[in-house]
């Protein structure tokens, strides 16, 4: 029997992605969420699946950590968190440095592009910046 505390917490649900856009307030934030909802579907060409209660992922792969336990995540998503909007960018950042110039106003983690706005982006940008990795994160962790 697994060890639920080993588990990760993160795993895809049955809940809809719609329904959990449509009951976020403030109405911007529901927009930018609905946009973003959009342009992934367009980039992955996958439908969204709730990873736990508010992470919005396409595409899956499964990662093996340093105990040897496999877990599946997303390959692209994103979370309309109260305090900022989070992309999720699997490829992460450091092998294309030159896809945050122009981007905007955001901040950076290792996987993750932190903004409060989606005017905040040049949208062609963010674009090219989702579909680079989402492509280059599928080949890296699918093959």
């Amino acid at each position: 029997m697994p060890d639920s505390k080993n588990e990760p917490k993160t795993k895809p649900t049955d809940a809809s992605a719609i329904d959990y856009i449509t009951a976020i307030a403030p109405e911007n934030r529901r927009a930018d969420s609905l946009a973003l909802l959009d342009l992934h579907v367009d980039i992955t060409g996958q439908q969204p699946v709730m990873w736990g209660d508010a992470i919005i992922g396409f595409d899956r792969y499964t990662s093996i950590n340093g105990k040897k336990q496999a877990s599946d995540w997303p390959l692209a998503g994103f979370s309309p968190r109260k305090a900022q909007m989070t992309v999720y960018l699997m490829a992460g950042f450091s092998d294309r440095p030159d896809l945050l110039e122009g981007l905007g106003r955001f901040k950076t983690s290792v996987a993750c592009l932190y903004f409060n706005r989606l005017s905040d982006l040049n949208l062609d940008k963010l674009k090219t910046l989702i579909k680079w990795s989402y492509e280059t994160a599928k080949l890296r962790y699918k093959a």
